[in-house]
């Protein structure tokens, strides 16, 4: 079988309420529709409510469609493993609740064209459903994140984002969140992108920013997300990659963790 051009991966962690919902039937309907072969991948994080078997009673009736089973880990192993898994040309890893719906991809792939190697949406200030303090929350952190690294970039936290397999292949090895992973308990939050991206245009990767739709349609109640708890870890991971950048540790080639 001919690799697809297009490898959608999802990382799924008690993603019950959004295939419920109907994610899948949706995505399906769109992918099927375009002129180029593709794939999706469900990565499942150590899912404990039913998503699993809700994600392998789609198998039957999609083809194109896989799912794996992981230990929980954390959404950068669930993604990893998913890379490791893709066959296509361009691997695409978006959010399972499809705050940017899959048809934003159509924005995404013409860059590649171009000569991009990363392309990442960007979700701008307009957010449907995005609560008021979320909003400060989230310009806070660009302004303060901008001052201290990636400062041509202004979204590195959309969930929507494509890359050359090859790239992907070669940069998630590197990241902090997979060296070390662990079995974990909980929603786990990471700035694995930012690291992702600085990596990136250390290589001197060819990096393009698009802007995508984007509206809160997370149903899933079952991750135990908390958002100071979420800003906190984030804004210290940042500072960990920006420490490490001025320690050196990024011209090592074993790239030890700092």
């Amino acid at each position: 079988m001919s690799a697809p051009y297009l490898s959608v991966v999802l990382p799924c962690y008690n993603e019950s309420e959004n295939l419920r919902g109907g994610v899948l039937v949706a995505m399906q309907r769109f992918l099927d529709a375009q002129p180029w072969d593709y794939e999706v991948i469900i990565s499942d994080d150590g899912s404990r409510d039913d998503s699993l078997d809700l994600a392998r009673a789609q198998v039957k009736s999609w083809p194109q469609l896989t799912v794996l089973s992981n230990p929980h880990r954390g959404k950068p192993s669930a993604v990893w493993a998913g890379i490791q898994a893709a066959r296509g040309e361009i691997v695409l890893f978006a959010d399972m609740d499809q705050s940017t719906p899959i048809h934003q991809v159509t924005r995404l792939l013409p860059k590649f064209s171009g000569g991009s190697d990363v392309v990442i949406g960007s979700r701008g200030h307009t957010r449907t459903n995005f609560a008021f303090y979320r909003r400060l929350g989230s310009m806070a952190f660009l302004t303060a994140r901008r001052l201290l690294i990636l400062p041509r970039i202004r979204d590195t936290q959309c969930g929507f984002k494509a890359m050359r397999r090859e790239v992907a292949l070669e940069l998630f090895p590197r990241l902090a969140a997979i060296r070390t992973a662990s079995e974990t308990r909980g929603w786990k939050v990471t700035a694995f992108d930012v690291e992702l991206l600085y990596l990136a245009e250390r290589e001197g990767l060819r990096i393009a920013e698009v802007a995508v739709e984007w509206a809160d349609r997370d149903l899933a109640r079952g991750k135990g997300k908390s958002y100071l708890s979420e800003s906190w870890e984030m804004a210290r991971q940042v500072f960990r990659v920006k420490l490490n950048a001025w320690r050196g540790v990024y011209d090592d080639p074993a790239e030890r963790e700092a």
